[in-house]
């Protein structure tokens, strides 16, 4: 007896438009930004901050922001780069630390907030000047 592969979930056309058997934005979940195994989900947050990945897979977004906006799109996306590196081991989380590519930098919380050392300074977390931020956004 063979083995045979199941349906593949191919994009298909109907009426010369393309359709496809995922389920992303559709109407009845309109609105909804979480994307499989990245629940989004939304928070109170302190002011400036507009989302954090975090090492359980989720994605807090302010509730401040829009969901249906260009900018909650926008951060999303970048912390779904969080998320990823998160999953492939390339950066971690910890109350203390942050780990990236296998180094550690201290963390720690300085005037109620949340600081990172990088190249013997204290600088605020999400700041560009971390490397992981500068992976999140591309650069």
């Amino acid at each position: 007896m063979g083995f045979k592969l199941g349906t593949g979930r191919q994009p298909y056309a109907v009426n010369g438009e393309i359709k496809t058997k995922f389920k992303f934005n559709n109407v009845e979940n309109e609105g909804d930004l979480s994307v499989p195994g990245n629940p989004v989900v939304l928070k109170t947050m302190p002011d400036g901050v507009g989302a954090e990945a975090n090492n359980d897979g989720n994605i807090y977004l302010n509730d401040n922001i829009d969901p249906n906006s260009f900018m909650a799109r926008k951060i999303i996306m970048h912390e779904m780069r969080h998320a990823t590196d998160m999953k492939i081991g390339k950066l971690g989380y910890e109350d203390d630390k942050i780990i990236y590519n296998g180094q550690d930098f201290a963390r720690a919380t300085i005037n109620g907030q949340d600081m990172i050392q990088y190249n013997g300074r204290w600088v605020e977390a999400g700041d560009e000047s971390l490397p992981w931020e500068n992976d999140a956004n591309g650069f």
